[in-house]
């Protein structure tokens, strides 16, 4: 009789270099080059992924700033908010928000939805999708700066932190990918569970020490927005599980501008 094989080494564990290089590698056009793709450094990649989101919005905040300090009115400073961010990232956030919609609401069979949203082109549910999304994102934004430019920096920041946020609680793990292959199934299931939701209550903190730089009212909504947001995104998770049967790359993708979108609404609000 010849003897079982030995069954394969485990890779070693990431280092934070690799966590760091994964997550900016692949959620932003940084050419950061990603030597890894195991699941050590799929872990180590979501758990940085939230930073990797502040710097987005970071970005996005140092945009509309820059406009209105040369003169410019609230709404170009809210378009540069919702444009920079989808430049940073080619769209692909926004592109996995539109081809989830497609999905969804083509009212199919999992492996038909499936294949509608590996499709290149987007239809007439997608469409709408973005269309009210920016909408809302640009509106939301326009309001905040309207206010003050501290507000609409922080609210910008803070979608930026909530969006990639959304996407670590759901790479935890008992929740499956949808298909094999992709960056979906990658990270899927990668993140410990308890370890995901600290991760989401720490950036219901973080949210909170932002808005109190601006009096104890905004502390109280930016970390109502915060968890709102992830609700949402929870929301969706759950939509996408029963009809999908799990997480895409195009579903993180809706997951994040679902939650940025939720977040942003939310400051407008009281």
């Amino acid at each position: 009789m010849t003897a079982d094989p030995a069954p394969a080494p485990a890779p070693p564990a990431a280092s934070a270099a690799d966590g760091l290089r994964f997550a900016f590698g692949t959620l932003t056009v940084l050419r950061i080059r990603v030597t890894r793709w195991d699941r050590p450094a799929a872990r180590a990649g979501m758990l940085w992924a939230p930073p990797a989101g502040l710097v987005v919005g970071l970005c996005a905040a140092a945009a509309g700033g820059l406009l209105l300090l040369l003169g410019s009115g609230p709404l170009p400073a809210a378009v540069a908010g919702a444009a920079v961010p989808a430049a940073l990232t080619r769209g692909l956030h926004l592109d996995g928000l539109a081809d989830t919609a497609d999905g969804l609401g083509s009212g199919k069979p999992a492996e038909d939805a499936l294949r509608i949203m590996k499709q290149s082109d987007i239809g007439p549910f997608g469409v709408l999708t973005l269309v009210l999304v920016l909408l809302a994102q640009v509106a939301a934004l326009a309001e905040l700066y309207g206010q003050s430019w501290t507000r609409g920096a922080v609210a910008a920041a803070l979608a930026g932190l909530t969006g990639r946020a959304a996407m670590t609680l759901a790479c935890r793990d008992g929740v499956p990918a949808a298909r094999p292959g992709g960056l979906g199934a990658a990270v899927a299931g990668a993140v410990p569970a308890r370890t995901a939701w600290a991760l989401a209550g720490l950036t219901v903190l973080v949210c909170a020490a932002c808005g109190a730089a601006l009096g104890l009212p905004d502390a109280v909504r930016c970390a109502v927005a915060a968890a709102l947001a992830f609700a949402a995104a929870e929301l969706l998770l759950l939509r996408c599980r029963r009809r999908l049967g799990g997480v895409t790359g195009d579903v993180f993708g809706a997951l994040c501008e679902t939650s940025a979108t939720t977040a942003l609404l939310v400051l407008t609000l009281g």
